[in-house]
């Protein structure tokens, strides 16, 4: 099952896709794709639903992210072996947990806005887990009873602000739109294999990064459990799980994302996002 967030800004509805690839309206069933609304029961109870039946919605709405009212964005760094070697970083003993402000989420075609004075701004296909059933001190074991869903993440990044001055990590992923989320929320039972789905990016039409979850340093049920032994983990929080290799600043030289610039980026089974980029002018 597909879900979908359709609609304005700050005033997105929730919606299915049916087997023909048409949005269908689920506001009458569910106020949204958020919370609660993820438990196992709730989404048990969606995939009931004969789409046929429901409302379309119609072809050329703005996607909004595939998940709303975030509480926590949570990122994993330096996850692929290649990535941390293209930026000179050791291979994490232990998963290495940053936060992107929640409200930095943002469609998966909405622009990419750089902040005032950016100079590095570069680009991230990563996997996103979806939470449906919260908890503290997850078993590892059993984490994957705790996913809802799947959706493709591009973790945005500004490296100056990121690993200049006191090189705190949150402050360069944290700008709006540096969280494109979508285009859908992927069921657990749809996706099959999660450590096994080929991804990629590609900027201005030339492939920048080409990658698999198979080669991911720690895995996303460890991922889930090792998370859930610091805070506590809530329905539609996310966790968007590392990059693999080719990101602007691994390169040589390093090459970073400008006003024009076209952001392409696709995992297996989740979809794809396309996203201009742009600078900020408030």
């Amino acid at each position: 099952m597909k879900l979908v967030r359709y609609g304005a800004p700050g005033a997105e509805k929730p919606g299915i896709i049916d087997q023909s690839g048409q949005i269908r309206d689920i506001s009458h069933l569910v106020d949204d794709i958020a919370g609660d609304a993820l438990l196992p029961e709730k989404i048990a109870a969606l995939k009931k639903i004969e789409t046929s039946r429901l409302p379309v919605v119609p072809a050329g709405t703005r996607i909004g992210p595939c998940v709303g009212k975030l509480g926590h964005f949570i990122a994993i760094g330096l996850n692929y072996v290649d990535h941390a070697h293209e930026t000179g970083a050791p291979i994490p003993a232990e998963p290495i947990i940053f936060d992107k402000a929640p409200n930095s989420v943002s469609g998966p075609h909405d622009d990419i806005v750089l902040p005032r004075g950016s100079m590095k701004g570069d680009w991230e296909v990563e996997l996103a887990i979806i939470i449906g059933k919260g908890g503290l001190y997850i078993d590892e074991a059993k984490a994957l009873d705790h996913v809802a869903g799947f959706a493709l993440c591009n973790d945005v990044s500004e490296r100056e602000l990121q690993i200049g001055g006191t090189g705190q990590w949150t402050k360069g992923k944290s700008f709006p739109s540096f969280g494109p989320l979508g285009p859908w929320l992927v069921t657990s039972d749809e996706i099959g294999d999660v450590q096994n789905l080929d991804m990629w990016c590609d900027v201005n039409g030339e492939r920048m990064q080409t990658g698999n979850t198979r080669t991911m340093i720690f895995p996303v049920a460890h991922l889930v459990a090792y998370t859930s032994r610091f805070m506590r983990l809530d329905p539609g929080d996310v966790i968007t799980t590392g990059t693999p290799p080719g990101v602007g600043m691994g390169k040589k030289p390093p090459r970073f994302l400008k006003a024009g610039d076209r952001v392409k980026l696709h995992i297996q089974g989740l979809g794809t996002q396309e996203q201009l980029v742009r600078d900020y002018k408030g």
